[in-house]
């Protein structure tokens, strides 16, 4: 029987901080690559792995890209200038949200970020003056496993003081969604714009 939640595990990139991938788009044009080479370059599972795991810091991912791209770019020197380039944009957070993550919180409920990132995250956070917005932080990085390992999950309930089956995942990736059903959470599938009705009635706020 499924129980009715009540916390929530969130993902940071994709459904709390979105991007607008022509900003991006236009540097990488600049510099004679397609657009999204960069981002699926950085993204590669046996570049990406090292750094959400703790085991590379964030410097060091972004400079595998660089290294990767060197070639493509005119030389190391172009490619550091286009890596220094390429990270400045930020993207933003979704406001409906951040407002959905305060109306769980103000009914008594647990907010954990749950994400796959690096040891950039507190910065990340501190920089869009998200810095206790959630009642806990589930880096990656940090734990030492990735989403959606059982580990992970397992970390992150641990957070909130929740058992899985009480959690409720929202996530933009499908990989995501079906890992954390096999580990016992309910998990939404977001997408972009979404007024999250859904989860607000799982929660009943």
């Amino acid at each position: 029987m499924i129980q009715k939640p009540s916390a929530v595990l969130i993902d940071f990139d994709g459904v709390v901080r979105t991007f607008d991938p022509s900003i991006n788009a236009e540097i990488e044009e600049r510099y004679g690559l397609e657009p999204g080479t960069v981002l699926d370059t950085a993204l590669q599972w046996d570049r990406l792995l090292p750094a959400i795991t703790g085991r590379i810091t964030h410097a060091q991912w972004l400079s595998t890209v660089a290294e990767t791209l060197a070639e493509k770019v005119g030389g190391p020197e172009r490619a550091a200038e286009l890596m220094r380039e390429w990270v400045v944009y930020p993207g933003h957070v979704a406001p409906e949200v951040l407002r959905f993550v305060r109306d769980v919180r103000a009914a008594g409920m647990p907010v954990c970020l749950a994400t796959n990132a690096t040891d950039d995250l507190d910065r990340v956070l501190e920089s869009f003056d998200l810095v206790g917005e959630f009642d806990a932080v589930a880096n990656s990085s940090a734990i030492g496993f990735h989403k959606p390992t059982k580990e992970f999950f397992a970390a992150a309930c641990k957070m909130i003081d929740t058992p899985p089956s009480r959690c409720l995942l929202i996530d933009d990736i499908d990989r995501m969604v079906r890992g954390a059903r096999v580990v016992g959470l309910t998990a939404y599938r977001y997408t972009p714009g979404d007024d999250l009705t859904y989860p607000r009635r799982a929660l009943g706020v």
